[in-house]
């Protein structure tokens, strides 16, 4: 199969690209920097600006199934206006202009996997939440309620649409982990806030995994949240972090001390979304990761 990817280069592009690779599928990038794809064995780059432009259309040759990644980091220092709105336009613009592109096909793909993020539920205490729950409120939320409506504006070309909600997701390299491991390493890991808010986490492999699942499974359509079915409050996740790295934790950052150093970015680290993964394992996908303590140790040995 020939698959377009946005985003190809980033921290789950990377590795959805070489997954697909490595089972013979051909892929075809979009990225503001193609030279940067040079990295994707076998695959073909386009340059393609997301907020201003249609992709190209020599791009969509042979093209039978689209993942969309592409969007501005949502971790930074603080976020300034600036950086909220490159937030909000590397999304839903660059989905409009996407799908535009798309609808302008004679064959338009048969499937398109877009990405979005848990942060559509907002800050729902210990509320128990899967896929038919309803949005939330503040700006992440209004983010992916944007983004996700662009996507889903595919179907009206017949194309099948699934929305990847995506939880932090561990990896080694790179990504929210990548920035808490510093403090950790010199014995200064603590929990943040109470710790109590839920940490919807997700093993590398397995939001790679639920990516292809929703990309050859006919039975997604719509919203799959990209998290593990057991996650943890953020005191046991500092806990089991701090065991796989041999460090001790250290006192609680305060929430007042963490608005007071990042801003209204903390809402990233404050936030409490407890979050199942109701479609995915209703649809047959089988999590290579589970438990958050092997999760951790597969990618600390």
């Amino acid at each position: 199969m020939r698959v377009l990817i946005t985003g190809a280069t980033g921290l789950i592009g990377k590795e959805i690209c070489r997954s697909l690779s490595s089972e013979g599928h051909d892929i075809v990038v979009l990225s503001r920097r193609p030279e940067n794809a040079e990295v994707i064995p076998n695959a073909k780059a386009y340059r393609w600006n997301p907020e201003t432009e249609l992709p190209p259309r020599e791009a969509w040759e042979g093209v039978e199934a689209v993942i969309h990644l592409a969007g501005e980091p949502v971790v930074a220092f603080r976020w300034t206006d600036e950086h909220k709105r490159r937030i909000r336009d590397s999304r839903v613009k660059g989905t409009r202009n996407l799908v535009a592109g798309i609808k302008e096909l004679p064959n338009p793909p048969k499937v398109l996997v877009s990405s979005s993020a848990v942060g559509f539920y907002g800050n729902r205490g210990q509320e128990p939440l899967d896929e038919r729950s309803a949005q939330g409120r503040g700006f992440l939320t209004d983010v992916c309620v944007e983004w996700e409506r662009e996507a889903a504006e595919a179907k009206s070309a017949g194309v099948r649409v699934a929305l990847v909600r995506v939880g932090v997701v561990l990896t080694e390299d790179g990504g929210a982990l990548e920035k808490m491991l510093l403090p950790f390493k010199l014995g200064l890991g603590a929990r943040l806030g109470d710790g109590q808010q839920w940490f919807p986490w997700i093993h590398r492999d397995d939001i790679v995994g639920i990516f292809r699942h929703a990309l050859l499974s006919e039975k997604v359509g719509g919203p799959i949240n990209g998290v593990a079915p057991n996650i943890v409050n953020n005191e046991e996740f500092t806990k089991e972090l701090a065991a796989a790295l041999h460090r001790p934790t250290f006192f609680p950052v305060p929430e007042f001390a963490l608005r007071v150093l990042m801003g209204e970015m903390a809402d990233v680290v404050l936030v409490s979304q407890r979050v199942f993964p109701k479609v995915a394992l209703d649809t047959g996908y089988r999590f290579k990761y589970t438990e958050l303590k092997p999760a951790l140790t597969s990618l600390f040995k």
